[in-house]
């Protein structure tokens, strides 16, 4: 299989809009089949728990924002891409 030597030129630059629901990642459990239980850090804020997400997670000693967009859909986001990212309303 040949190397990917990426793009011959820059590729296109694209700036965030969206307007996202989020909580920053206090502490995180994975149980064996994937499903995540999240302790958000900012207080007053129950647990979440979420199946299938250990592939979104990638964090690490970074644990992050918990994200979720207008869709319902549900991801991980590492803490500086989001706070380079967005601004709390």
């Amino acid at each position: 299989m040949a190397e990917d030597q990426g793009p011959a030129k820059e590729m296109p630059r694209y700036q965030s809009h969206k307007k996202v629901w989020a909580l920053k990642i206090a502490a995180i459990e994975f149980d064996a089949d994937g499903t995540a239980t999240i302790a958000p850090a900012d207080p007053g804020y129950a647990t979440i728990k979420r199946e299938n997400f250990r592939p979104k997670f990638s964090g690490g000693d970074d644990l992050g924002y918990y994200v979720v967009y207008k869709d319902g859909y549900a991801s991980w986001s590492p803490t500086k891409a989001f706070e380079e990212g967005y601004t709390r309303i």
